[in-house]
């Protein structure tokens, strides 16, 4: 037992310095899944958020067509034509005509107004009435969680099912 080194086992000590190819993968995979979780979780979360001001606005705009309607004896007219805050036609600065500034401060915009999606109707308020009856709604709305709207839910727009949300008479829920 003749060793060189005097000893009987020859034990290579090499020591490992830094993270294998395999570490890494590994580590950026895991944190890349973290991210994009996270990533959803806050897009969720800002969808909700402006649907919740589009709904506060629609309300808030319901109200002042009741009122508008008390004072009047009708809603405001477009001659049953769809008048809207976008220049993709229908504009009006005045969208719901006469409204503001005395039964609402001023006509909202929706949050997240894209001019280049839906044909350039993305996230834009429509309003439509012949006097008697009106629908408003929010066309085509961005960053919104519209399509997962079920049928029992208030602002649900049977005729544009998984785009818009609505407020209206019962006479002008389909148009």
């Amino acid at each position: 037992m003749n060793n060189s080194s005097g000893s009987l086992f020859h034990i290579n000590k090499t020591t490992q310095l830094g993270f294998t190819l395999i570490d890494l993968l590994v580590t950026l995979s895991f944190v890349g899944l973290i991210l994009s979780l996270t990533l959803t979780s806050v897009n969720t979360i800002r969808a909700s958020g402006y649907d919740t001001t589009r709904k506060s606005e629609m309300k808030q705009l319901q109200t002042a067509l009741e009122l508008y309607h008390n004072d009047h004896n009708s809603y405001p007219t477009t001659r049953n034509v769809w008048y809207g805050n976008s220049p993709m036609g229908g504009y009006e600065k005045e969208w719901v005509p006469n409204l503001a500034p005395k039964y609402i401060s001023k006509l909202p915009s929706d949050p997240v107004y894209t001019p280049n999606a839906c044909g350039g109707w993305g996230g834009t308020y429509l309003y439509r009435s012949n006097g008697t009856d009106y629908k408003l709604i929010d066309h085509c709305p961005q960053v919104s969680n519209i399509a997962s709207v079920s049928s029992s839910n208030p602002f649900y727009d049977p005729s544009r099912k998984t785009w818009a949300w609505q407020i209206s008479t019962s006479a002008a829920i389909h148009w």
